[in-house]
Order: structure tokens, then sequence, then C-alpha cells
């Protein structure tokens, strides 16, 4: 491996935005949770695809590590560059280049984040669903096949990404799918790199689905006195066919944890927080019919908002929730799982993990998307304490196994990265070594995002 060769000759393609300046490399060296501070040698700032498909070819010709930057907003230390070489931060890459209104799909660039693009697309009447919370890059959403708070009605960004222009190690360029909405042709090439990490490729434009925004939207929030009959009211929710636009879970210490950082009110209680679009009767029955249901199981202080600004506090306050449960526990770093099991399973795994994190030392906030089978728990430690990393890791390892006996999966949305990494024979099986072929074919050299996805990568 040769980085100072590799640096030189991208110095010459890219100039002054090739950057090797202390504040560059300290902000791509860390990340939002626990993983330890990784600086890469240098940050590029690509302005076209051409631009990274020579950085590809230098980069493999020389052995130089390629690591894509996005927002920096992932969990599993996915975007850092943890064996040195480039990491490629698609910022100014960031235009939409497209909508189709007719066709209801539009053409990005992967630095564009999700609410810069809603944003360009109001005057539309569309809008980009997938919502992780975060104002996530659109390309590293799509590297890690995000979902979030609307998955349950709109689905992942597996469901939402048509198609794909992607740089390979070698420099070629490739485009997967088409802006038709069902193909018979060929491998799914557009689901391979949905999710892959950067691991087999860097994307540099997204061909994304689009919705038409709803006549009327209503939320709500109600508490309950204990965990499981929240659950089971979204557990009968769905079963029910009531098709929520959101359903999100926070439990009493994620509850207390808001309260303290956003001024909200919230009862110390666990708490559903609800959203319906559709028509105006459709969103009133919709509401009716889930009102009753959350009666049934002792839910109270049931209260509608069909008003923007309160529907969009409320959902600020979810989003915000995981900074809140951070400061919770001043000075703290966390440790952040992300569980998904069969809905049926959902009560079982969630009351389980309670009395888990109950029995530790260290405090663990629950919250999450469960209306498709999806929590999480923010294991609280303080840095450089490594008797709290320590439990947090049993407690993660526990829940996982805990998921995976149940049918579920390490990941409902954060991914691998290096955090889960251990964890991929248990759930793939032999699975786990065609991802290693896979990846092997088309990164031969190991440059595209190494140390993650797979085995000895």
């Amino acid at each position: 491996m040769s980085v100072p060769e590799a640096l030189t000759a991208l110095e010459k393609i890219l100039g002054d935005r090739l950057s090797r300046s202390k504040s560059d490399l300290d902000l791509h060296g860390r990340n939002e949770t626990y993983f330890p501070y990784a600086p890469p040698d240098a940050v590029a700032y690509p302005l076209t695809t051409r631009e990274v498909a020579q950085m590809a070819q230098i980069c493999s010709a020389h052995g130089c590590p390629l690591t894509g930057w996005g927002a920096g907003t992932s969990l599993e230390g996915h975007a850092l560059a943890i064996r040195g070489g480039i990491s490629v931060d698609f910022s100014r890459m960031n235009r939409v280049l497209e909508v189709n209104p007719q066709d209801m799909d539009c053409v990005v660039q992967p630095g564009l984040t999700r609410e810069e693009l809603n944003r360009e697309l109001r005057a539309t009447g569309l809008f980009f669903p997938v919502d992780p919370g975060a104002n996530a890059s659109l390309g590293g959403m799509a590297s890690t096949r995000a979902s979030g708070t609307t998955a349950v009605r709109y689905g992942t960004m597996r469901d939402n990404v048509l198609g794909l222009e992607v740089v390979l190690a070698d420099g070629r360029v490739i485009r997967t799918g088409t802006r038709a909405r069902k193909s018979a042709a060929g491998y799914d090439l557009t689901g391979l790199f949905v999710g892959a990490e950067g691991t087999l490729g860097l994307i540099t434009e997204l061909t994304l689905k689009l919705r038409g925004q709803p006549e009327a939207v209503s939320a709500a929030v109600c508490a309950f006195d204990e965990i499981g009959p929240a659950v089971e009211t979204v557990i009968e929710t769905i079963q029910m066919g009531i098709p929520m636009a959101r359903i999100e879970f926070v439990d009493a210490a994620t509850a207390a944890a808001v309260n303290a950082y956003a001024g909200a009110s919230f009862p110390e209680l666990p708490h559903l927080m609800v959203e319906f679009h559709g028509s105006e009767a459709g969103v009133a029955e919709q509401a009716e019919t889930f009102g009753a249901i959350v009666a049934d199981h002792g839910g109270k202080g049931f209260d509608w908002s069909s008003r923007p600004e309160e529907r969009s506090a409320l959902w600020t306050i979810r989003h915000n929730a995981y900074y809140a449960c951070l400061a919770s526990r001043k000075g703290a770093t966390a440790m952040v799982t992300d569980l998904c099991v069969p809905i049926s399973r959902l009560a079982e795994a969630v009351e389980e993990t309670r009395a888990d994190i109950a029995a530790a030392t260290i405090p663990g906030p629950i919250l999450g998307h469960v209306g498709d089978g999806n929590f999480h728990a923010i294991l609280l430690v303080e840095p450089d304490n490594a008797a709290e990393l320590e439990e947090a890791k049993r407690l993660s390892h526990r829940m996982v196994e805990r998921a995976l006996r149940m049918g579920g999966t390490a990941t409902g949305e954060h991914g691998i990265g290096m955090g889960k990494l251990d964890y991929m024979q248990d759930e793939h099986g032999d699975a786990w070594d065609v991802m290693g072929q896979i990846k092997r074919a088309l990164d031969p050299g190991g440059v595209m995002n190494p140390g993650k996805m797979v085995r000895g990568a």
C-alpha cells in the first residue's frame, strides 16, 4: 500500500479539494457513538462522477483505501477510515438533477440531504418519505439501507430507490435499475448496492421514488402505565390493517430525558406517538379506530392535532430523542442497538430488554419505530470507561441473541459497520461467505471501505 503516492496523484486532479488540514481530518475521524477516533490520511471533496472514477483508479493502483462520507450521522462507524486512506466527502455533490412530477421520481446527487430534497419538492406536491430522524445524506441513507419513522407506511430505502450510478473500485461507472417501477431484466444490482455500506463501490447518483403530499395529516401522543400495553396497542393496530404513517414508542426514561432536554411536559411513562396520512375523512376514521384501541389497552392522555406547527414540534422532539438521552447523562457517549423482530414477538423482546437494562449498572432508554418491529436501546456509558463499555456490549449481545432467536435481525436500519460485524455469521451462516465472494469479485484489492461488512475485508 502506498498512500503517499496516491495522495500525490490525487492532488493533480483535485488541487485544494484534497485536504490534509487538521480540522478536516478531525471532523472525518469522529462519529456519533462510542467508536474511537480514526482520522483518514486526507479528505477529498469531489464535484463530479468523473473525479470519483479517477480517484478509484488511482487508489486501486496504489492500494489506498477509499471510505465514503455523507453527513457523518451513521451510528455503527460506517464512515470511519479505520485503515487510513481517503475519506470521500460528497457534500459538494449535492444537487437535484431532475424532478419528474408525472412519474413521481427524481434524480439526485449523493451529498444532498433528505431535508434539502423535500424543500426543493415543496412546490411540486410531492415529497420523499424516508425519515431516519437525522438530516442524513441520501447517498449515505442508500448505503446503509436506512429507514426510520415512516417506514411502516412508505418502506425503507430499499423500497424507494429505483436506480443508482456507482463507481466501482477499478474506476468503472455503472448504472443499476431504470426509472420504470418494475423490471425482470437480470440481477437486482440496485438492491445489491443499497445497504452495501460503500464496500462495493461509491454511489454518485440516485433515482428515487417520490410520493404525493397527503391531503390531511394528523398526529397524536398517548401514555401508558406499562411498556407491555403500549406495544400490544401497536401490534393490534397493525393486525387490524390501520394504515399508519408513523407509530413510535418511547419508554419512561426517554420521556424524562426529552422533558429535560426540550422543555416538554410528557408524563414520565411509556408513550406512543402516531401519525396518519390521507383524506380528511380517512384520517378522522383512522384516528377514531386507533383511539378505541388505545382505550382498550389502558392508554391515557390521548391528544390529537392536525395543526402543522404542533405536529412539527412533536416530531422534532422525537427526532431529538437520541440527543436528549445523551444529555441525560452528562458527558456520556452511547452504544445504540437497533434490533428488529417479527411483530408478534415485539412485546416480548421489549419487555425482556427492559428487564436486562433494569438489572444493569448503566442506563439504557428504549425507543423505536415499533410499527415495523424495530426498537433501540441507547446504552449510555462514560467515555474511556472500559468496564461500562464492556457491560454495554454484554447487554447488546444479549439483545442481538434474543432478536435472532425470535427470527429477527441484529440491525433493522443502522447497518453493520464495525459494531455488528461479529453477528454476521450467526445471522447469515454460509451466506456471509457469499457476500465476501461478491466483495472480492468487485473489489479484489479491498480498497472500498475496508474493515466493514464482510469477513477479513
